[in-house]
């Protein structure tokens, strides 16, 4: 079969198969390989997809192992520490620094081509970690960064508004944690700004964003309570970020990649192609934003300090 776009997921956990199925799927990739340190786990997980081969495109889907990712496209980094109950995201730092020193050299010694998606988290930090570990350039390391954040603010926005989410713009900046803070001076539904949108339906918007942003905030923290891990809304949007990637769209995505003048990597609204990042585009903040963007950003540089990278 001819190889037209190739992804390697590292990890098989619950969000690397949940990736791998979703990357399955959508038809995006002919060649799709997934590794495990769990060699059992990850040919378990590529079996189960597998056989749904008739109903899906031509796909050669595998485990394997860090060889078989050569000249890959996309690498997507799961692997690693996940965030149990109680524990922020922040804390899995030192344990997950240690697992990417090992395997960050064997993906790049491979794939020094490839683009390196981090979903790993503290996402920021193991995409800065990454970022160093590779030797790329930055633009070709990024990470899922707050995709999945904005999808949640534009899912609770939608349910407020009875509006389908995809026509809900709005943008979660900073950290993908708890520092990370909405951009409600760009909100919009459709082409309307965001707070004339819900003055026109009798909504007083001033007195319910605290409510939503602590709901998008603690989104994983309660469905880790309840179920134990994150996996299904995750897959779909590095599915997303992956298809901006391969197919070169130059979309427009709250990935997490690196700023120069900050020297940390931190999500803002990106756009995403076939190189990586490519550039931000970032509106005019209002002060209460960059106060709070100049927070975040202060948390991340002192998680960064920590790994002595």
């Amino acid at each position: 079969m001819f190889k037209t776009n190739k992804i390697s997921v590292i990890g098989a956990g619950f969000v690397g198969s949940a990736i791998t199925f979703s990357l399955t799927e959508s038809g995006m990739a002919s060649d799709i390989v997934l590794v495990d340190i769990n060699e059992d786990k990850a040919k378990g997980e590529s079996m189960d997809i597998s056989h749904g081969a008739a109903f899906v495109r031509s796909v050669d889907l595998r485990a394997g192992s860090y060889p078989d990712t050569k000249d890959s496209d996309l690498v997507i980094i799961t692997a690693g520490a996940s965030q149990k109950e109680g524990e922020t995201r922040l804390d899995l730092i030192e344990k997950n620094v240690k697992i990417f020193k090992e395997m960050i050299p064997e993906i790049v010694k491979y794939s020094p081509d490839a683009i390196l998606l981090v979903v790993s988290n503290p996402v920021d930090v193991l995409s800065y970690v990454t970022w160093k570990l590779s030797g790329l350039s930055s633009n070709h390391v990024l990470g899922s960064g707050t995709v999945l954040d904005s999808s949640r603010l534009r899912h609770v926005l939608s349910e407020r508004f009875d509006i389908d989410a995809r026509n809900v713009h709005a943008h979660i900046m900073g950290e993908h944690g708890d520092s990370e803070f909405p951009m409600w001076s760009a909100a919009s539904v459709g082409s309307m700004r965001l707070d004339y949108f819900a003055k026109e339906h009798g909504c007083a918007l001033e007195e319910i964003k605290k409510e939503i942003t602590k709901e998008v905030k603690n989104s994983a923290y309660q469905i880790i309570e309840k179920k134990g891990y994150t996996n299904y809304a995750v897959s779909l949007a590095v599915r997303r970020i992956a298809e901006a990637i391969l197919r070169d769209e130059h979309s427009i995505l709250s990935v997490s990649s690196y700023d120069e003048n900050e020297g940390i990597y931190y999500s803002a609204p990106t756009v995403v192609g076939r190189e990586g990042k490519h550039y931000t585009v970032v509106p005019e903040m209002n002060e209460e934003e960059k106060r709070k963007l100049e927070k975040t950003i202060q948390v991340i540089k002192e998680a960064v300090e920590k790994t002595g990278l």
